[in-house]
């Protein structure tokens, strides 16, 4: 679910505007009168008292690197424990009388079956618009309190949130309504390490299996936790108050464990896991079977229907998809970035890279983009155009590096 590459992080929003302007006042004054104002989260102190590089990120002042970069904050991520601020998130709340009227209005806006969603699990799925194209991509939780049937808690990417709750709002039934909870900041535990530095805060929470959720207290502050994250590791997203994540942030902080994690290594870790990235790898164009989304979209749904776009899902399970998502190796060390052309071997054209960049973990580049179905098998050579000059590459299995999601023996929680 993240939005942005690094690459589009560091860039000044304001750049092509100060380039048409020129130098001096005038491009000063050009480019402060171009850019919006840049949004905050509860952390942002916390993240410049720690001397983060910060960056705009979809509409945000977010931190992209700590003093001791993007590689160690990546390999302490996958050695240890890492902490992201992922505040900017959209957090909102569906709201029905009962848990089927609630999952039955949010399945006519996405293809995952909500229905039977079991109480304290949570689902990953996406928003379509009426041709099957992806509008975003979003968590799912239903509560696992008797309480709270009729609540499902949604978290939506941050460059697309406002524009998701409109969209749902407008086409909820009477009876079901949605409530941000702008109100709320959200933190990300990554690493091998975090079960054991969650529970030294909260009860029960080294026991929850990958994609569980409850609601918990953090050294008594109330919060709300999941075992999930985007980094393909073991790990943990937590809700809690804005007035709370400080207070979480330094608890977690002060654990040895423990390092403050950018979008740089967020992005790195994702790719390695090969994780998709919305606007890059999925958008409105590319439907969850061409993106090798169709694990996130169950049996029942895929047979009934009852979304919008489920005819082009359909027919494209039928007879296959004209173009298919396929994780790439490069030969050597050159890198292929976003938009790199890739070739069949005789020159055509078949397809463009949507993320790439170096793997620290798997020690060199990788890659993922679209590819001609007929080209889509594992192991099918291929070229990427990097300046001109065709590389060879293979069609690769994803992940890169293997997932280590915590998924205990059934029958052990």
């Amino acid at each position: 679910m993240a939005e942005t590459t690094v690459e589009s992080t560091v860039q000044t929003a304001g750049q092509s505007a100060g380039q048409a302007a020129g130098e001096g006042p005038a491009r000063e004054a050009a480019v402060a009168a171009e850019v919006p104002a840049l949004k905050s989260t509860p952390l942002h102190g916390a993240h410049v008292a720690l001397g983060a590089r910060m960056v705009p990120f979809a509409g945000y002042e977010m931190p992209v690197q700590y003093p001791t970069g993007i590689l160690a904050e990546h390999l302490h991520t996958r050695a240890s424990a890492g902490i992201f601020d992922v505040s900017h998130m959209g957090q909102a709340f569906l709201m029905g009388s009962d848990h089927a009227t609630t999952a039955r209005a949010l399945e006519s806006l996405v293809p995952a079956d909500i229905l039977n969603l079991a109480p304290g699990r949570q689902r990953y799925t996406q928003l379509l618009n009426e041709e099957g194209g992806i509008l975003d991509d979003l968590m799912v939780t239903r509560p696992s309190e008797e309480a709270e049937d009729g609540v499902l808690m949604l978290i939506v990417n941050a460059a697309c949130k406002d524009r998701d709750f409109a969209h749902i709002e407008a086409r909820l039934p009477q009876g079901v309504r949605l409530m941000r909870a702008d109100h709320r900041a959200l933190v990300a535990l990554q690493g091998p390490k975090s079960a054991e530095v969650l529970a030294r805060h909260g009860e029960g929470v080294a026991e929850m299996p990958f994609m569980s959720a409850r609601t918990t207290h953090f050294d008594g502050l109330a919060c709300h936790v999941s075992r999930s994250g985007y980094t393909g590791e073991d790990g943990y997203e937590i809700s809690i108050k804005s007035a709370h994540a400080v207070a979480i942030w330094s608890a977690l902080l002060r654990d040895g464990a423990v390092k403050p994690i950018g979008l740089g290594a967020r992005d790195s870790l994702r790719l390695e896991a090969g994780l998709c990235l919305y606007g890059h790898d999925i958008d409105a164009t590319t439907s969850p079977v061409e993106a090798a989304l169709t694990w996130s979209v169950q049996k029942r749904r895929r047979e009934e229907g009852g979304f919008p776009g489920a005819q082009r899902l359909q027919r494209e399970l039928a007879e296959a998809p004209a173009r298919k998502r396929v994780g790439i190796l490069p030969d050597g060390k050159a890198p292929a970035r976003e938009g790199t052309e890739i070739q069949a071997k005789d020159g055509r054209k078949i397809g463009t890279v949507t993320s790439g960049g170096f793997g620290p973990t798997l020690g060199g580049p990788l890659a993922m983009g679209y590819v001609e179905t007929s080209f889509a098998a594992i192991g099918t050579e291929i070229d990427l155009l990097v300046r001109g000059k065709p590389l060879p590459a293979k069609v690769a299995s994803m992940p890169f590096v293997p997932n280590r999601y915590f998924r205990p023996p059934t029958g052990a929680t």
